[in-house]
């Protein structure tokens, strides 16, 4: 095996996190590709924005924060144009922030395992740019949990390229959107319709003329039902608990400083951490408003089984039943953590021990984005806290 190529610190993941911390690893005159290497999974710049549905705007979800040193591009979320997708934007700005800065993120790799060897930590990881990519409208087809059977004849894909590189300290800034939760019902394996997540979610008129279920209490789950009320044939909301309507039109900071107190103490007593939306509660907007008033968002308890082709509330008389051609499971997503798995970091609670950014189980790992960082302002707050614990100790 040939030795690896080594630096003081990896930064795996180029979304907010990752990119906040590499701004402040650069001002503290630390050389990308020499000193740091940053190493992300997507095929261009954009973080997990890149691979949302284009109909979503600035705007009309949580809003999207500055990366810090933006204003020296000229850029700012807050005066972008809205009147494109999201995605396009923040792929824009992020790209431009990376090329500003040099910081030569390399993708699209692949983090297969973090381990310990010697004092060093060493990451590997795949090159994915060679392989061949699942074309969209299979995988679209596919659904959530369809699988293709691979007959004896068929080849497999060709291996990957692997790379290990060997660093003093690693953060870790990989966020969730690669590890999307589906919470189990019974027969959802019997359901002959569509699963379909929020990660897999591209269009509205994908849903066209369908009978959708959608399941979530959070601003994901509101964006798709006012997206698909005139597009599908029937539509129904549940929510596994009540909607917290805010009377106002965005979140103030106690609401989100009582979010992020509960995400602060998840992560530092090493459980599982909340959802944000169960913190914070959903400011009434006046396009939300108005779906509340003409009986759109109406949220029901959730079903209590799934049949072939619907949703069964049991003991309920008359309207225990909702038909359903697709589910949309709006139920959020868990930190991506599984190739830190060697490092034995996760708690019996289910969750990392993380305080001030750092694993306190080993000061030589960073999570950006865990926790009270996972809104954009908290990363951009622990990027630079991350970068200076780092300096502190080279």
């Amino acid at each position: 095996m040939t030795s690896p190529e080594r630096v003081k610190v990896v930064v795996i993941g180029a979304g907010q996190a990752g990119l906040s911390v590499a701004y402040y690893l650069r001002r503290f005159e630390l050389v990308a590709d020499e000193d740091f290497v940053m190493l992300d999974r997507a095929p261009a710049p954009g973080g997990a924005w890149q691979h949302r549905w284009s109909s979503l705007r600035l705007g009309t979800a949580h809003r999207v924060n500055d990366l810090p040193g933006m204003a020296e591009l000229g850029l700012s979320f807050d005066t972008a144009d809205r009147a494109l997708p999201a995605k396009a934007v923040v792929a824009d700005y992020y790209g431009r922030f990376e090329q500003h800065f040099d910081l030569r993120v390399r993708r699209p790799m692949n983090v297969r395992t973090v381990a310990n060897e010697g004092i060093d930590l060493v990451v590997e990881s795949e090159d994915l740019a060679p392989q061949s990519i699942q074309e969209p409208e299979e995988q679209k087809a596919r659904g959530l949990f369809g699988r293709r059977r691979k007959t004896f004849e068929e080849p497999g894909p060709p291996a990957a390229p692997r790379h290990r590189i060997a660093t003093q300290f690693l953060v870790n800034a990989t966020g969730t959107w690669g590890s999307p939760f589906v919470p189990f019902y019974p027969g959802m394996a019997e359901f002959e319709g569509r699963h379909v997540h929020t990660s897999d979610y591209t269009d509205a008129e994908d849903f066209r003329d369908k009978h959708v279920v959608v399941v979530g209490g959070g601003t994901s789950a509101i964006g798709f039902m006012l997206e698909l009320e005139d597009v599908a044939a029937g539509l129904t909301w549940v929510s596994r608990r009540p909607i917290d309507w805010l009377d106002r039109q965005e979140l103030d900071l106690e609401g989100a400083s009582a979010a992020v107190a509960k995400q602060d103490e998840a992560a530092r007593s090493g459980r599982a951490l909340p959802s944000i939306v169960s913190g914070t509660g959903v400011p009434k907007s006046r396009r939300i408003a108005a779906g509340i008033e003409r009986g759109l968002l109406v949220a029901r308890p959730v079903f209590d089984r799934i049949e072939a082709d619907r949703v069964v509330w049991r003991g309920d008389e008359g309207g225990g039943m909702a038909r359903a051609d697709v589910i949309i499971w709006a139920t959020g997503f868990r930190p991506e953590l599984r190739h830190l798995s060697p490092l034995r970091l996760r708690e019996k609670a289910g969750g990392v021990t993380v305080g001030q950014g750092a694993a306190w189980s080993d000061p030589r790992i960073f999570l950006a984005g865990y926790g009270p960082q996972a809104s954009t302002i908290g990363a951009n707050r622990a990027g630079r806290m991350i970068a200076r614990q780092i300096m502190a100790m080279l």
